[in-house]
């Protein structure tokens, strides 16, 4: 299949506004849960997905925490000036910059930018019962966004501090209404850890302790990845075909740990969520430039957008991932950096996911593109089926369990 020639308007689908979930269920496991295997399609509550989950598999968790990425600025004249923290540029590290005392600089998009004409913007708070001033300036453009330097008056305040305080959490924009309280809780999964995310990892929305605990008790193994989700994410496909769309990047990271039990079960990862499946497919075209015997350490941990489909790799995903546990192991690493540009569409061979765990998406997304590549095409017949069947759609809606090819025992 010529992947990049994919016209994006193949992958529409009727979604109308009542379909799409604005707020979630008051108890996330009571949603829906669509279950798709070896193409038949049939249904459970999300509370039961354990007994659905084969139990030599091993689940992959995306623990990324959503930030308050929203700030807004209100000049002297009355005009509002949005600030959204897309990622951390000096320092470029996410937990270091969320530790910044004082300064830091961050890419951000900027709203209502034709009012800010190069000022500073000034924020007055309060923090601890003592005051601060949260200053903001544009020092430059940085890709599609801004170069943002944020200042502050208190050295004993950091920025994670300052963001929880003065930020907003940035709830999807089709959900088309204000960010509530509530949101702080049921738009972040109950396992999330490491901050730096602008949109959660939906999939993971649904797990509840009592679900986590029951994988448990029926011994499927867990493991975790970071890997944090951009405002790209959402950005829709413009061009008629997707060789037009240019892929956001996102920082990731993989600990050795779960690099060796990717090993061990090769052939039954269960990724939860299009983040982790991003992620773990990420990891092969890693791995197979680090055995090839690649020596730019940038390029071996970044992968470009057509990586896949250009020159695709000759190696085993045992040979990559072992590549890279190699590496990790020379270079005393205890979790790999890397960045991703990959996109996941029709055409493309999955290397490490055999199974997912994922939401109902837009029509005519990458996400779409990437459930479409998992099933060889059979996504309609997933997607009918939830119209047909009252699913909800979207970042608070139902979910699914999705094994294209069970396992013979």
């Amino acid at each position: 299949m010529d992947t990049k020639n994919i016209k994006i308007s193949d992958y529409n689908y009727p979604l109308d506004e009542n379909r799409i979930a604005k707020f979630p269920l008051s108890r996330r496991d009571n949603s829906k849960l669509l279950i798709y295997r070896n193409g038949n399609i049939g249904e459970d509550v999300f509370r039961n997905l354990p007994q659905h989950v084969p139990q030599d598999a091993l689940m992959v968790f995306n623990n990324t925490k959503v930030i308050m990425a929203r700030m807004r600025f209100r000049k002297s004249t009355g005009a509002l000036i949005e600030v959204f923290l897309l990622e951390p540029l000096l320092p470029a590290d996410y937990q270091v910059a969320f530790l910044a005392n004082g300064q830091c600089e961050w890419c951000c998009l900027v709203g209502n930018l034709k009012k800010w004409k190069g000022e500073t913007l000034t924020m007055p708070l309060e923090l601890g019962g003592r005051p601060l001033t949260l200053c903001a300036t544009r020092v430059g453009e940085e890709g599609t966004g801004h170069r943002v330097r944020f200042q502050w008056d208190r050295q004993d305040v950091s920025f994670a501090e300052l963001i929880d305080v003065v930020g907003e959490l940035p709830i999807p924009p089709y959900l088309n209404r204000a960010t509530q309280e509530s949101d702080k809780t049921t738009y972040q999964t109950v396992y999330s850890k490491v901050k730096g995310s602008v949109a959660a990892p939906t999939a993971g929305l649904h797990f509840t302790p009592e679900v986590l605990d029951d994988l448990d008790r029926r011994g499927i193994k867990r493991e975790e990845v970071t890997l944090h989700v951009g405002a790209g994410t959402f950005r829709p496909v413009k061009s008629e075909r997707i060789q037009g769309h240019e892929m956001h990047a996102e920082h990731f990271y993989v600990k050795r740990e779960t690099i060796q039990a990717l090993i061990e079960k090769e052939g039954n990862v269960l990724a939860v969520g299009t983040t982790s499946v991003r992620t773990l497919e990420s990891l092969y075209f890693i791995g197979a430039k680090l055995r090839a015997g690649a020596t730019n350490e940038e390029g071996c941990l970044h992968v470009a957008q057509w990586e896949p489909y250009d020159n695709p790799p000759k190696v085993t995903t045992k040979e990559a991932l072992e590549a890279i546990d190699d590496y990790m192991d020379r270079h005393q690493l205890k979790a790999l950096q890397a960045d991703t540009h990959i996109i996941i569409a029709p055409g493309y061979e999955f290397k490490i996911v055999n199974m997912m765990v994922t939401n109902f998406h837009q029509p005519q997304s990458t996400l779409l593109l990437l459930v479409s590549a998992f099933v060889k095409g059979d996504w309609r017949s997933i997607y009918d089926y939830a119209l047909a069947n009252n699913f909800r759609f979207l970042s608070y809606g139902d979910s699914s369990l999705i094994i294209p090819c069970e396992k013979q025992k």
